[in-house]
């Protein structure tokens, strides 16, 4: 489902924020590979390349500042499902010998400030 489209306010939110990161990455030097990067073991909402680096991108968004910082909800589980999402995306495409970064971007409010954490968490932790 196309979740700009959707009729549920937190699916537009959602669809927003990550068209507002993929611009702020983009407009920092970044290559977006891949948008909503979907496999059996989750979704991955930007892959991405800084350089020779390969890199997953975990956008979280709030719509109100009173709300818990974006970034905060980004937990060791979920920091776990996205590792796992990622090593079975380089798995489908070959993707080998290549250092690969975790960032999470944080979009504060529909028109509110964008935050990137780079390297935000390791594969091994």
């Amino acid at each position: 489902m196309d979740r700009s489209r959707s009729a549920d306010p937190r699916h537009r939110l959602g669809a927003s924020a990550e068209d507002r990161a993929a611009e702020y990455l983009v407009a920092h030097g970044y290559r977006i590979v891949e948008r909503n990067a979907t496999n059996r073991l989750g979704e991955i909402d930007l892959v991405a390349e800084d350089g020779e680096v390969l890199v997953f991108v975990e956008v979280r968004s709030r719509s109100h500042p009173d709300q818990v910082h974006p970034a905060a909800t980004v937990t060791r589980k979920k920091q776990q499902q996205i590792v796992r999402t990622a090593l079975a995306w380089c798995a489908l495409h070959r993707v080998r010998d290549r250092m690969l970064r975790f960032d999470v971007v944080a979009v504060l409010g529909p028109e509110g400030a964008i935050e990137l954490y780079q390297n935000a968490f390791e594969a091994g932790r």
